[in-house]
């Protein structure tokens, strides 16, 4: 029998608020259409979907996906027993796993070269990411067993590569591999991009966001040597892929890369140049001096939140990526946020997302400018 390789996704969550059962409607939208894709790449076998929404699963059962229900105790959720567990019932080797909202831009070429280096493989790792991975594909599925079981997917990657010995390569970066939905940012970089699936396009129109600021952070890109700052877990292959394709002057400062999948943030051990800048001169002020020195900015402002100690749940996060100020409790965070909005120059708050594969997505949509 032909060797294959099997996709695992995990899709699960309880959203809390509004905001956040948008963003779990749009995820849902781009792992149907990443299914329709990968149901076209002869190489994949068996798609293994492990999800507590009922509709979800219905629609993805529809599609030929393989539903999941772990027999592990009723407790607390534990990513890596419960992966272990799967690879091991249904004897999978050649494993693809994602997230259930991983790489929206993904093309059918792509999901065939990750099985291609899979299937050409004996023993390997290949993540999107060396620190904090949204996909990983790994082969044989026995490497589970030389670990300890992660509780966190975005650790997967450094865990296999740390307690194996085994080569741990990186994928392409390209916006299908890097791009993740993550965050309500996410949704402005998808909402504006003709790349997107049928599923994903037709619930982003239905959504109506406002795109207003992303799209001046845009004409700004497409400029002649405008200023665009840049902070917090920003990577250096994006910031060559902008230097390579568009005419502008990059002002960054990346700080804490790996922050989650090394738990910092977690441990409250996240620190941060700018947060220090942010806390001796204000939110209002910290907004002025980057009007005075850039045309646009992308900001990470989860580095920001770690630096501050501040644990904003996901409502409040996502409503500071979208601007809304006004429905967010009092904190530092809000004032900053008025004040990003209120700016005279564009400003896209967002997560580690927006200043990796968003940003990469953007330069692929304007395309060069030289």
């Amino acid at each position: 029998m032909k060797d294959t390789v099997s996709v695992v996704i995990f899709e699960g969550g309880e959203p809390a608020s509004e905001i956040e059962r948008v963003l779990v409607s749009v995820r849902h939208a781009v792992l149907l259409d990443n299914i329709s894709k990968m149901n076209q790449v002869e190489d994949i076998g068996k798609i293994y979907l492990l999800t507590n929404y009922t509709w979800l699963a219905g629609e993805a059962a529809a599609m030929g996906v393989h539903l999941w229900k772990s027999e592990e105790p009723a407790r607390e959720f534990h990513f890596g027993q419960v992966l272990r567990d799967l690879v091991d019932r249904e004897k999978l080797d050649h494993i693809f796993y994602m997230g259930g909202a991983s790489i929206p831009f993904v093309t059918v070429q792509e999901l065939q070269e990750i099985c291609s280096l899979l299937l050409g493989s004996r023993a390997m790792i290949y993540s999107n990411n060396a620190q904090s991975a949204d996909i990983v594909a790994f082969t044989p599925g026995s490497l589970l067993h030389r670990i300890e079981p992660p509780r966190m997917d975005n650790v997967l990657a450094i865990a296999l590569r740390d307690g194996t010995g085994v080569e741990h390569r990186l994928f392409r970066s390209t916006s299908g591999f890097l791009f993740d939905l993550d965050a309500p940012a996410d949704l402005l970089v998808l909402a504006g991009s003709p790349f997107v699936g049928p599923r994903t396009s037709q619930r982003l129109r239905n959504l109506r966001l406002d795109l207003s600021r992303m799209e001046r952070a845009k004409a700004v890109l497409r400029g002649d040597y405008e200023e665009v700052l840049l902070l917090g877990r920003v990577g250096a292959p994006v910031i060559a892929h902008i230097n390579h394709n568009l005419k502008v002057r990059l002002r960054i400062f990346s700080e804490e890369r790996g922050m989650k999948a090394l738990e910092r943030e977690e441990k409250g051990q996240g620190v941060s140049m700018m947060g220090y800048f942010f806390e001796q001169v204000g939110p209002v002020k910290f907004v002025e001096t980057m009007e005075k020195v850039a045309h646009c900015a992308f900001l990470d402002t989860r580095v920001l939140m770690a630096h501050l100690k501040l644990k904003l749940s996901p409502q409040q996060r996502y409503l500071c990526d979208l601007g809304r100020w006004e429905e967010m409790d009092d904190t530092p965070f809000k004032e900053f946020t008025r004040a990003a909005v209120e700016a005279r120059i564009p400003i896209i708050l967002g997560g580690h997302s927006l200043v990796l594969g968003g940003l990469w997505a953007l330069v692929d949509e304007i395309g060069p400018t030289h």
